[in-house]
């Protein structure tokens, strides 16, 4: 159960990381959007870190 856990926090992590690339690459990206799913990626490696 908790390897299934940390595997779904482990794709949120990946889709989060491919839509700040996607968005940075844009010709005049979102900054605030950009800094909001930052904050949602640490906090998803931070509590990926935690299971461990």
């Amino acid at each position: 159960m908790e390897n299934s856990h940390i595997s779904a926090l482990s794709a949120k992590h990946a889709g989060l990381d491919a839509r700040i690339k996607a968005e940075s690459s844009r010709p005049m990206p979102d900054t605030t959007l950009v800094a909001s799913l930052k904050k949602q990626k640490l906090r998803l490696k931070e509590e990926m870190a935690a299971q461990h």
